[in-house]
């Protein structure tokens, strides 16, 4: 990649998160496949190089199969040293109790995880044998994500993560703006997030739950639809997608309620509102 070929601003965004990674040296990047980590990764690969990178992917019941598989293909072509991990975060009483502090054990899971995991030198002959086991968890918070009350990041801080994007002064709009000049793919990606995250707070989180809502908002998006979230309550599932979609929606109503309805929900609800970036 010719960086020069970036605008100034865009060259000038990149070399400072250069520079916070370089100063890291060895890192490892909880990589979901959003635009934020998946640009992180990116860098991280190209800036420190594939043996001081391990992206690490982690599979629980809170991620849906279609988002592993994308960051497994993503790794593949990017050909990025990637791992996944097993999280128990769901054997936590204090995060199936689902108050608003869930996100707090969930990334407390996390880091005690991949805390232990090192990246693979392919020549140790490189480092000394101080140097050999150590690497920084990075995660790709942003600092349009510190205006939101998110007690994850709180517990990945305490357990020593690190926010490269935060300390290059990037926010989400300099992050799909050069991931778009770079040509990755999730430059447009949808936001996204884990589905227990469309689980009202007070409402005990549990696998049956999580699978219904990921067949419910997998069949809607094979109707056509990108941006959605498939908010659950009980038996009713109230649907928000993107304003400009909600023409469409109208006309594919019976389609869609048809669907939901045989992920396991007997009520469909429109939210008129449209979809918002939020947590229940």
């Amino acid at each position: 990649m010719n960086y020069q070929t970036l605008d100034k601003d865009l060259q000038t965004a990149w070399h400072a998160l250069a520079e916070v990674l370089n100063s890291l040296q060895r890192v490892i990047v909880a990589f979901s496949g959003g635009a934020d980590s998946s640009l992180l990764a990116w860098s991280a690969n190209n800036v420190l190089g594939k043996d001081n990178t391990l992206c690490v992917t982690a599979v629980s019941p809170t991620l849906t199969t279609q988002d592993a598989t994308f960051c497994k293909n993503l790794a593949a072509q990017w050909n990025l040293q990637w791992a996944t991990v097993v999280t128990h975060e769901l054997d936590n009483p204090l995060y199936i109790q689902n108050t608003v502090s869930r996100c707090y054990w969930c990334k407390t899971e996390l880091m005690s995880v991949i805390s232990n995991l090192t990246p693979s030198f392919a020549s140790y002959d490189k480092v000394t044998s101080d140097e050999a086991g150590k690497a920084t968890v990075v995660l790709g918070v942003n600092l349009d994500d510190l205006n939101d009350v998110r007690p994850g990041q709180k517990a990945a801080q305490l357990n020593g993560a690190v926010f490269p994007f935060v300390q290059a002064g990037f926010d989400k709009a300099k992050i799909r703006s050069l991931s778009r000049s770079l040509g990755l793919p999730t430059w447009n990606k949808p936001q996204n997030a884990c589905l227990a995250s469309r689980i009202p707070h007070g409402t005990p989180i549990n696998i049956k739950t999580l699978r219904t809502v990921e067949k419910a908002e997998y069949a809607v998006r094979q109707l056509g639809f990108e941006q959605l979230r498939v908010r659950h309550y009980d038996s009713l599932a109230c649907i928000e997608f993107e304003v400009s979609d909600l023409p469409k929606v109208l006309k594919e109503r019976d389609k869609i309620v048809k669907a939901v309805k045989a992920a396991g929900y007997s009520r469909v609800m429109l939210d008129l509102q449209g979809y918002r970036n939020k947590k229940i």
